[in-house]
């Protein structure tokens, strides 16, 4: 699990057969799981200034290939008696999402991002979303996009003050809000089924899904 909260911007050193080999200050240790551009990963080498991890078939169906270049966000696993900031981010990627508009306010700037539109339902209105790892609040939520305004210490200490319009970003959408939808639907499923309540039993099955 991690909080959305960005450790360190790091480097891609290279990205060869589903390898992908980050330069880094963190020390990491073999079986780390670390989040690259808010993607769950693996660490499967360690090096003296980096670690190698590996992106499974799911994973690169999904992500988008500028993703693994260049400098990236990087966040290593929260641990037990780690402080909780930012929010519940699982690291597993929902889709892509495309920058739409930048728009220049007083003391921020305003993001308009586009997403299919059958993602909407899980990005809610002062809710939390992770773009490219990094815990950000959604202010309003449109039918196939949201606007995210950002501040500029978030500007400075993220990439996405170099963001430009048409830059794909990866979204985690909120954690709470798949799950009561999932179990909505496997509710409803299950009375026009077999015309009965969904039990707690249920519930654990769903959740362990995840």
């Amino acid at each position: 699990m991690f909080t959305g909260l960005i450790r360190e911007i790091a480097v891609v050193k290279r990205y060869e057969n589903n390898i992908l080999s980050i330069q880094s200050s963190h020390r990491a240790k073999l079986g780390d799981s670390i989040a690259v551009n808010g993607v769950c990963l693996t660490v499967i080498k360690v090096h003296s200034d980096g670690f190698d991890l590996e992106l499974s078939d799911e994973t690169r169906s999904i992500i988008d290939k500028s993703k693994l270049t260049g400098k990236v966000h990087i966040e290593p696993a929260m641990q037990m008696n780690d402080r909780f900031e930012g929010h519940i981010v699982q690291g597993h990627v929902d889709c892509i999402g495309t920058v739409l508009q930048i728009i220049s306010r007083q003391n921020a700037t305003d993001y308009i991002v586009r997403v299919d539109s059958k993602y909407i339902p899980y990005i809610v209105p002062k809710g939390s979303i992770t773009i490219d790892g990094i815990s950000l609040t959604v202010n309003d939520v449109y039918q196939e996009s949201f606007r995210l305004t950002i501040i500029p210490h978030t500007l400075r200490e993220t990439l996405i003050g170099r963001y430009k319009i048409g830059t794909k970003v990866n979204i985690e959408t909120d954690l709470f809000a798949r799950y009561i939808d999932h179990i909505l639907l496997y509710r409803n499923a299950l009375k026009k089924n077999h015309s009965k309540s969904i039990s707690w039993n249920d519930i654990d099955k769903i959740q362990m899904s995840y």
